[in-house]
């Protein structure tokens, strides 16, 4: 048994958490613009990893539950290259790739994945009830747990807390 396992698997009944997985998690789409009282939109499925705060969503304090898709590192390769390389993938591990972050693998069996990539820079939020009767619906359900947890959300937080300057201070020469 590992000393700081990253994951555990949690039934259906327990409470949604922060760093819960949920596979193949209907997204709803809105069109760009609406030109009507009858509106059309598409439906995408993402494996997705919850991001609204523990408390939140155990006190039931939001109606709109935060989730990012998440990408087996394998399908992030085919969709740039450089990942496919050491160095991508030392980027990916360090941190210092803008947007993303890389997971562990999981070995526990019937949930095994590979390395996997959260993907910040699609954000999306979901009913809670609706998210909730689908994760019961689901069954059983991989959990990201601390201090990885933890890593995840700060890595969120500092990709949504940048600021841009108008005047950056100079480089150094």
């Amino acid at each position: 048994m590992e000393k700081y396992p990253w994951y555990e698997i949690v039934d259906s009944e327990e409470s949604l958490l922060q760093g819960d997985f949920i596979n193949s998690c209907p997204l709803v789409i809105p069109p760009a613009a609406i030109d009507s009282a009858k509106v059309s939109a598409d439906v995408i499925e993402y494996d997705v990893v919850i991001m609204s705060q523990s408390c939140d969503l155990e006190q039931r304090k939001i109606a709109l539950v935060l989730v990012c898709p998440v990408w087996p590192l394998s399908k992030f390769e085919e969709k740039n290259s450089f990942f496919e390389s050491r160095r991508g993938k030392e980027a990916l591990r360090q941190g210092n790739v803008l947007g993303y972050h890389l997971l562990n693998k999981c070995e526990t069996n019937g949930f095994k994945t590979g390395y996997l990539v959260v993907d910040f820079r699609s954000v999306y939020s979901v009913p809670f009830d609706f998210l909730l009767n689908l994760a019961t619906k689901k069954g059983r359900r991989l959990r990201l747990l601390p201090p990885y947890r933890e890593h995840l959300s700060q890595a969120f937080a500092r990709f949504f807390m940048r600021v841009g300057l108008p005047v950056d201070i100079p480089s150094f020469n």
